[in-house]
């Protein structure tokens, strides 16, 4: 069983990921079961990663938050997926890099806080990279639309990313004890 639900989150995870280009509504949901599958799988009946109930409830309410934040935007923005791969491919970034932690610090506090900062620092670059295309042009900064757009598109993203960056930060921090 504990294969199964380390497959079934992780499916989940790629199924988020995939999902912020073109369903990005549903994207923090599919990557909040992936955390939750795995904060429920067990090993010899004690819990794999330390995922407690406090992480769980911290993150379905900011799924909710995100989620309804979505759901609230004006169908055209909803649909707009333009400079999308930009962000995602920022904010992975940023979550591999933050994974360079590991070589300086053991402090999951630590480690948590530069996994956060780091995506978040890789969204914003990978929209300002596609500000600077002739497709983003449009949403440039002094545009007028340049944080609306970022947010609308960038905020589901860091949600998404973020929980699949708690369960990479919780395995590096259990396997290097």
């Amino acid at each position: 069983m504990t294969i199964f639900l380390i497959i079934l989150g992780s499916l989940l995870f790629a199924g988020s990921m995939a999902s912020l280009v073109w369903r990005i509504s549903i994207a923090p949901a599919l990557s909040y079961l992936g955390l939750l599958t795995i904060g429920l799988t067990t090993r010899n009946g004690y819990p794999l990663l330390p995922v407690n109930t406090v992480i769980l409830t911290t993150w379905f309410c900011m799924t909710l938050v995100v989620t309804l934040a979505v759901m609230l935007q004006p169908p055209a923005v909803r649909a707009q997926t333009r400079g999308v791969g930009y962000i995602v491919t920022g904010a992975l970034a940023g979550l591999a890099l933050s994974l360079l932690a590991t070589s300086f610090s053991s402090s999951v506090s630590i480690l948590y806080t530069v996994m956060v900062i780091s995506v978040i620092i890789g969204i914003f670059l990978g929209f300002l990279l596609y500000t600077r295309t002739p497709e983003g042009r449009p949403v440039q900064p002094g545009s007028g639309n340049f944080l609306r757009y970022l947010l609308a598109k960038g905020f589901p993203t860091a949600i998404t990313v973020m929980q699949a960056g708690v369960v990479l930060v919780l395995t590096v921090a259990v396997n290097r004890l």
